[in-house]
């Protein structure tokens, strides 16, 4: 069995985590944006998720010199641990249910504030418990103070989203595209208009944005066979009618919605991370004492495991009611459709590999610095980007900016904002980092 025992290790597998679990969401979010269902996505991701869970604890956690109180994989399997076993399923229970909502949320808010609001929401309550379940291993006089950043940091995150949302509204507001949004929101169809000269316009609130006007009208929505054969004009990045040709591809419809609603959505998803590391770690150390004296407490690879079977099993049950009951404008669809819809499948299956591996690194990595600074490791994925899974902030906002041109065209006042989230952010995660304490596994 393979076990981490060194602080250099357990920062070793942090990083990996970091990178893994800042990148599956950005996959995700791509398959999204070129109009693949997200139930058949999910569906996809739900299956490598709970390969590589099986695959780390099989791996790691069977082959190798046992240790006295740390059973083999398949020897807890028949264990009587099953207080531990349940407090591991309710962290996947918890997870799968955030990641779900974070699926919809990434549509309505963007990659990078949703993790970075999920990953400081996280890190505030989950640290908070994780702390005191560790019996307060890691430095308080620097992990609160990182735990109020991060507070911060969920501020200006609102802010962002707030200030980039009437950016946006700015940019179709503009004459002669208010009328083909509208146009685009009550048909739902393709319509192709002249296409004319290009120029560029700034408007009052220093947003740079470029249209093709003429007295002919604009040209804001391709063609549907241009779009079926890839062949769409390659609109700028940040213009109105790059918006309005993303909400045309994209599945999950946002047009129209309240700003607020995708706020909502991030902050449940938030909470529903903040419980799953707590959970796991419950279930290997037994704060609460509810296993016999003659029964190990679960090993990081056996409660990972168990926590991955369940993550799994409402993952399927929810997508499988979401093909035929769906939400956010998305289209209904059947078991069939699903089967036969090949159409990104790597991509999808890839986000569950790399989401898998990097919740294991994450839980193999707080075995050893505890999960308090573990949490950490998910924040600093929320920096990319996505900071739910409390680490994606940094990939997260790299993948959301670079590849999804988010927040490009906007105005100072969002350039402001973002900056200052972004450094917010990194602050509260270098003393989280820094609070770090080496637990005794003794």
């Amino acid at each position: 069995m393979f076990v981490v025992e060194d602080r250099g290790g357990a920062v070793a597998l942090m990083v990996a985590s970091l990178l893994f679990l800042g990148t599956w969401p950005a996959l995700l979010t791509l398959l999204e944006r070129r109009g693949r269902l997200p139930q058949h996505t999910y569906l996809d991701y739900s299956v490598t998720n709970l390969l590589a869970a099986a695959v780390i604890a099989i791996i790691f956690g069977q082959f190798g010199e046992t240790r006295p109180g740390m059973p083999s994989f398949f020897t807890q399997l028949t264990q009587d641990n099953w207080p531990s076993v349940l407090f591991a399923m309710a962290g996947g229970i918890a997870l799968s249910i955030g990641n779900l909502i974070s699926q919809y949320a990434w549509a309505f808010v963007g990659l990078s504030v949703t993790n970075i609001i999920c990953s400081s929401l996280a890190v505030v309550l989950g640290t908070t418990m994780n702390y005191f379940l560790d019996g307060r291993i890691n430095r308080a006089e620097i992990l609160f103070p990182g735990v109020a950043c991060f507070l911060v940091a969920i501020f200006l995150s609102s802010a962002v989203h707030s200030s980039n949302a009437k950016d946006e509204e700015d940019k179709l507001s503009m004459s002669g595209f208010r009328n083909a949004f509208e146009h685009y929101q009550s048909e739902f169809s393709s319509r192709d208009l002249p296409l004319m000269s290009r120029s560029t316009i700034r408007l009052s609130r220093g947003i740079e944005l470029s249209s093709d006007v003429a007295d002919q009208g604009v040209k804001l929505l391709p063609n549907q066979e241009e779009l079926e054969n890839g062949e769409e004009d390659d609109f700028d990045t940040g213009t109105a009618e790059f918006i309005v040709q993303v909400e045309k591809r994209r599945s999950i419809k946002v047009f129209g919605s309240s700003r607020w609603l995708g706020l909502g959505m991030v902050l449940l998803a938030g909470v529903c991370f903040s419980l799953f590391s707590p959970a796991i770690n419950l279930a290997t150390n037994d704060q609460w004492r509810t296993l016999r004296d003659d029964v190990p407490h679960l090993t990081v690879y056996t409660a990972f495991f168990y926590f991955s079977v369940s993550c799994f099993a409402v993952g399927i049950g929810l997508n499988a009611r979401l093909l035929y009951r769906p939400v956010a404008g998305v289209p209904p669809s059947t078991i069939g459709a699903y089967a036969g819809d090949w159409n990104g499948r790597h991509w999808a299956l890839l986000a569950g590999l790399l989401c898998g591996f990097g919740n294991g690194f994450q839980f193999m990595g707080g075995q050893a610095a505890g999960y308090a600074a573990a949490d950490a490791v998910q924040v600093i994925l929320s920096l990319g980007s996505y900071q739910l899974s409390n680490a994606l902030p940094l990939v997260s906002t790299f993948w959301g900016v670079i590849l999804f041109g988010e927040y490009r065209r906007s105005s100072r006042r969002t350039y402001l904002l973002l900056g200052c989230m972004l450094s917010m952010f990194i602050v509260a995660v270098v003393l989280l980092m820094a609070s770090a304490a080496h637990r005794k596994t003794g």
